[in-house]
Parts: structure tokens; sequence; C-alpha cells
């Protein structure tokens, strides 16, 4: 099963991030990132899955594509941003995490503009 392995890989990268931390940091740093991005490529089988669910969900109730586009575009902004935030924060950076997290709300928040347009026109519509 791959989830234990990715908690596996997970747990071995930490592992040996503290040790390696002891003696070089930032080789430990680059170690924890090499770790997070084996995690993901580990995943990248499982999001295509999603992606084709998706698409059929969208194929089935006639919904606009796009609509689905647009959300699924936020929730890889959203991850994307705790992935690159979480890096900052194990490697010092606190203050750079804080600002990654703050520019992706808003980056999610412009993306999200067509979604309220359209809620906003459906309700006045209904008005």
């Amino acid at each position: 099963m791959d989830l234990f392995k990715i908690l596996g890989i997970g747990l071995i990268t930490c592992i040996a991030g503290l040790i390696v931390r002891q003696v070089k940091p930032d080789v430990a740093s680059i170690i924890m990132i090499a770790g997070g991005v084996v995690i993901l490529l580990m995943v990248v089988d499982y999001v295509a899955q999603i992606f084709d669910v998706f698409k059929v969900i969208v194929d089935k109730t006639g919904l606009s594509s796009n609509l689905f586009s647009i959300v699924l575009k936020i929730v890889g902004v959203g991850y994307l941003t705790e992935f690159a935030a979480n890096i900052c924060a194990d490697t010092g950076s606190s203050s750079l995490a804080d600002k990654i997290l703050l520019a992706g709300k808003i980056i999610i928040l412009f993306m999200s503009m067509p979604i309220i347009t359209n809620i906003v026109e459906i309700v006045v519509g209904l008005l």
C-alpha cells in the first residue's frame, strides 16, 4: 500500500534530517525538501485519478467545466502554498512562511472571483 511507503519515506526523511541537522543544517534542509518532493511524486497518479473523477462528474451533470477547473486550481494553489510555507518554516524562516501563506490566500481569493461573481448574479436574478 502506498500509504505505508509514504509514511516510511516521511519518517526516514525526518530522522535523517534530524541526524544531519546536528552536523550540517543546510544539508538537512535539502534532505527534507527531497523527501517532500519524493512523496509528492508518489501521489501524482492519485491526483490524475481525482481529475478523471471530476471530468466524469462534469460530463454527467452538465456543470461548467470552467467552474471545476477553477476549484481544482484553487485547491492546487492551496496545497502548493502550504508545502512551500512549511519548507520555509522548517528551515527557520517563519516570517517568510507567513508571507507565502498570505500571498497564497490573496491569490486564492483572486482566483475565486469568477465563482463569487456567478453566485452574486444568481442571487440577484432570484430577487
